[in-house]
């Protein structure tokens, strides 16, 4: 069982590396023209966040090792892609968004949690209260495709929700799923079930709404995946989507 759960691990890493260097295309445009031009930060910065909370899920948990090795791979892309909005932003305004969000959410929310349950809780509590807090960022995360599925049942088209980012949203979430249900960890298996739910409809709505003749836009595929990662630092309020216009 211990070896089963190694190479489902193994494989839900590589998946996982792949969905977070999905922007790589978006940010290679961004060095390119040298400018954000009209991509928002926030995903980006809410990434971070959720990969530091991950990461430090995982060292505290035991045998939780797999968990921290994909997301600390998250942290370094995400990283990089947050300075890069730092050095090319299309303003003042837009640079200056970034700043103050990596301020709150990377530093000051996650040293707020890194500290209190480091010092004013013990192993079990501490592993309780930190999987709480990472559950509720992912499902959050993970509910950003409806806004997708909507799109494309209002236009009947699903130019702007490509297949491929759907298809590894259902793999990443029913591959973390399968580890999750074996490791018996209810903390991994509420966002990535929900992910692997949302990935399923999303390749229903595929097929149903598939149009041969649709070209897709260039742009599809990036804001594809803005709006999975998108979310605002009130996780109750709707998510900005982070998209190219037009």
């Amino acid at each position: 069982m211990e070896t089963l759960l190694v190479v489902i691990g193994v494989i839900g890493n590589i998946i996982s590396v792949l969905m977070f260097a999905s922007p790589i295309k978006t940010f290679w445009r961004i060095v390119k023209n040298k400018s954000t031009e009209d991509f928002e930060p926030t995903p980006y910065v809410v990434t971070l966040l959720g990969s530091c909370l991950w990461v430090y899920y995982g060292l505290t948990k035991p045998d939780g090792l797999l968990v921290a090795t994909v997301n600390a791979v998250g942290i370094f892309l995400e990283a990089i892609y947050v300075l890069l909005f730092l050095f090319f932003s299309s303003s003042p305004s837009i640079r200056m968004k970034t700043i103050f969000l990596v301020i709150i959410l990377d530093i000051f929310f996650f040293g707020l949690v890194f500290s209190t349950t480091q010092f004013l809780m013990d192993g079990s509590l501490r592993l309780t209260i930190v999987g709480i807090i990472c559950t509720c960022l992912n499902v959050l995360m993970y509910g950003s495709p409806l806004i997708i599925m909507k799109t494309v049942i209002n236009t009947k088209s699903v130019e702007y929700m490509p297949f491929f980012l759907s298809f590894f949203l259902f793999l990443n979430g029913g591959v973390w799923t399968l580890y999750a249900m074996l490791d018996h960890d209810i903390y991994l298996t509420i966002p990535n079930g929900m992910g692997c739910i949302l990935g399923t409809i999303q390749l229903m709505l595929y097929m149903i709404y598939m149009n041969p003749k649709t070209k897709v836009a260039k742009q599809s595929g990036e804001e594809g995946w803005q709006q999975h990662q998108s979310l605002l630092i009130d996780p109750n309020e709707s998510i900005e989507r982070d998209q190219e216009q037009g």
